[in-house]
C-alpha cells in the first residue's frame, strides 16, 4: 500500500453510481492513500455500503451531502474539507469504474513533479465505445481550445485529471457556475485563464453497458443545452480577457 499523502488526495464525487462504485474505490485505494468519496446525496443505498467500507480503512474518508448538488457541487465540497486538512492537490474519477485507477501513481508523480499545473487525462476509448459520445466531446473540445487560444487543453470532459487546489477553489468562489455536468470543461477552461497550464496524459475510458453494471446520469438534451450555454458564456468571457490572453502566448 502506498504511503498516505501528505500534500495529493483522490476525491470520488459520487451520485446512484451503480454496483461498480465499492470496486472503484477499492481500486482507488489499492493504488493512493487516502482516497475520499464525496457521496452526493445518493439515494441508491449506495452511501452506507461506502460507510462500511470505510469503517475498517483509515485511508478512506466517506463525505456525505444531504441532497443532490452536482458533480461541481460535490468537487467543491471536497477541496473545501481538503484544503482546510492542508492538502494541495486532489485528483478527481468517477465512480462508476469508467476511469483507470492504476494510473493514479502516475498522474500523481506528474503532478508532484510540476505542482503548478494540471495534469488531465487525454481519454483513449475501446472499439465498442458509444459513437454519439466519442465524436460530440469534439464540439466541447473546439470550443474549449479557441477560449483558451490553444493552451493545450487534450480533452476538456475527461474527469480523471489532478487540479492544484487553491486555484480550484478560487475560480470556483468566484461564480455560481461549475456546479453540476458543466464543472469539467468549465474547470480547465478559467483555471487556463487563470494561468494554470495543462499537462496531458493519455489514459483509457471504458463505457460499460447496463448488463455490465453500467449507470449513465447524461441526458442528451439537458446536458447539451447545459453545455452550450457554458460555451456562450465562456465566450463572452474570452474576448472579455482576449488581449491579456493574447499578450501571454505572445510572451511565451
Amino acid at each position: 500500500m502506498t504511503p498516505a499523502s501528505t500534500s495529493h488526495l483522490v476525491i470520488i464525487p459520487s451520485y446512484n453510481p451503480g454496483p461498480k462504485v465499492l470496486d472503484t474505490v477499492r481500486s482507488a485505494r489499492a493504488q493512493w492513500s487516502p482516497v475520499w468519496v464525496v457521496v452526493d446525496g445518493s439515494t441508491d443505498g449506495s452511501a452506507e455500503q461506502l460507510q462500511a467500507l470505510a469503517a475498517g480503512d483509515e485511508g478512506l474518508r466517506i463525505i456525505v451531502l444531504p441532497e443532490n448538488r452536482g458533480k461541481g457541487s460535490a468537487v467543491l465540497e471536497g477541496i473545501t474539507q481538503a484544503a482546510a486538512a492542508g492538502f494541495t492537490h486532489a485528483l478527481t474519477m468517477d465512480s462508476d469504474g469508467q476511469h483507470p485507477a492504476d494510473l493514479i501513481p502516475a498522474f500523481m508523480a506528474a503532478s508532484q513533479a510540476r505542482p503548478e499545473t494540471m495534469v488531465l487525462g487525454k481519454p483513449v476509448f475501446a472499439a465498442d465505445a458509444p459513437a454519439l459520445r466519442v465524436n460530440g466531446r469534439k464540439v466541447s473540445n473546439g470550443w474549449a481550445n479557441l477560449e483558451t487560444l490553444w493552451m493545450g487543453i487534450g480533452d476538456s470532459l475527461y474527469g480523471f485529471r489532478v487540479y492544484p487546489i487553491q486555484p480550484l477553489q478560487r475560480v470556483m468562489l468566484a461564480n455560481h457556475w461549475m456546479r453540476r455536468f458543466d464543472f469539467d470543461p468549465e474547470a480547465v477552461v478559467r483555471l487556463c485563464w487563470a494561468g494554470v497550464k495543462p499537462v496531458n496524459i493519455d489514459a483509457p475510458v471504458r463505457y460499460f453497458r447496463p448488463d455490465e453494471g453500467g449507470v449513465s446520469h447524461f441526458r442528451y438534451l439537458r446536458d447539451n443545452s447545459l453545455l452550450t450555454w457554458m460555451h456562450t458564456r465562456l465566450f463572452l468571457g474570452f474576448l472579455i480577457r482576449l488581449p491579456i490572453l493574447l499578450a501571454r502566448k505572445l510572451t511565451v
